[in-house]
């Protein structure tokens, strides 16, 4: 019989190694998933594997989708790493893309390319506050952050609603719920001509750079782990619990709000009921394949933003349901949180003691 013998240690080969290992039985899974409704197989795994990279346009499109996604589980890695659960990152990109669109709605003719830089920094301080409120209501009242931050999701989702439907609603939109396109000047620069990918892509490569400095080359950054870990060793290290609580909180919210405005001024050019595109959760998911680290996230990011797309085209060319997107991630959550087993345990046979 097959048994778990615990490890001395962790092991640090399966560390990265069960991310493959879940992402192996995932694909398993989608082939039998696949033959199951009647599809091809080889041309579902063609669809959410080879379509999304074969042609430098989809390589964009791959951007488009890894750019938020990357920079909200570069945030969350942060909290996760201070044992500090925000798990409300879609609310702050909503509200991070609520401000954001609150500027860019203020531009005029005269108005410069400057204001590019006041959407973003609107983005960032949108997502900082909301985060900001479940920072506060944790170090006052010791609200569980988990809660708090899932709650506030819903609340933000309906204060975009109230918007879009209510006072920033175009009058020359033909009664539907959005505001009016934003200027052109208003708008992220792209990288390349004939794609939709801008230079949020870099602004998130540049961010996982700079987390991996702070987060292994800085005191701060040692600070924020140490907590994470250990808390009583870090009070007697004279780390500060509530700084450590709030510089997560609000590096998490101020990345997220930051992708919430890179996409409304980016490819959506305009705030509508579907700007929540469930992001701030899968980042999540994104976060843990990649180890919460930087590099793994770059892939993890990339591997999601396949699974998008995979998902939207699987949609239109086969004729399967676009929840099949949520279907592989949670998947992959899943396989991943049963393979990490390994991490701590042996698979061996033989008799039990």
């Amino acid at each position: 019989m097959l048994r778990l013998e615990p490890r001395p240690a962790p092991s640090r080969a399966w560390t990265w190694a069960s991310s493959l290992l879940a992402l192996a039985i995932t694909v398993v899974i989608g082939v039998a998933l696949f033959s199951v409704m009647g599809k091809d197989p080889v041309r579902g795994l063609q669809v959410f594997f080879w379509e999304p990279i074969k042609s430098a346009y989809a390589l964009g499109e791959l951007g488009v989708k890894a750019t938020p996604l990357l920079l909200i589980a570069l945030g969350l890695a942060v909290c996760f790493r201070s044992n500090v659960w925000n798990i409300g990152a879609e609310g702050q990109f909503v509200i991070g893309a609520i401000a954001a669109g609150g500027v860019a709605l203020l531009a005029g003719k005269e108005t410069g390319r400057w204001i590019v830089l006041a959407v973003l920094l609107a983005g960032v301080l949108g997502g900082m506050a909301w985060a900001g409120i479940t920072a506060f209501l944790r170090d006052r009242f010791n609200a569980g952050e988990i809660l708090v931050s899932l709650m506030l999701v819903y609340v933000a989702i309906q204060v975009l609603g109230y918007l879009v439907y209510g006072p920033w609603k175009d009058p020359a939109g033909y009664n539907f719920p959005q505001t009016r396109t934003f200027d052109a000047v208003t708008r992220i620069p792209r990288l390349m001509a004939g794609s939709r990918v801008n230079i949020g892509a870099l602004i998130a490569l540049a961010g996982a750079a700079l987390l991996w400095v702070y987060l292994f080359r800085t005191r701060s950054g040692f600070a924020q782990q140490v907590g994470g870990l250990a808390p009583a060793a870090a009070r007697y290290a004279g780390f500060s619990s509530r700084r450590a609580l709030w510089t997560a909180l609000l590096i998490s919210g101020g990345t997220a709000g930051l992708a919430g405005a890179l996409e409304v001024a980016g490819p959506i050019g305009q705030l509508t009921p579907y700007v929540p595109a469930g992001y701030g959760f899968a980042a999540i998911i994104v976060a843990f394949v990649g180890r919460l680290h930087p590099l793994g996230m770059v892939l993890a990011a990339i591997l999601m933003s396949m699974f998008y797309i995979g998902g939207e085209l699987a949609q239109s060319r086969l004729g399967l349901p676009k929840s099949l997107t949520g279907v592989f991630q949670g998947l992959l959550l899943f396989t991943l949180l049963a393979c990490d087993t390994l991490v701590n345990y042996r698979v061996r046979w033989g008799k039990g003691n």
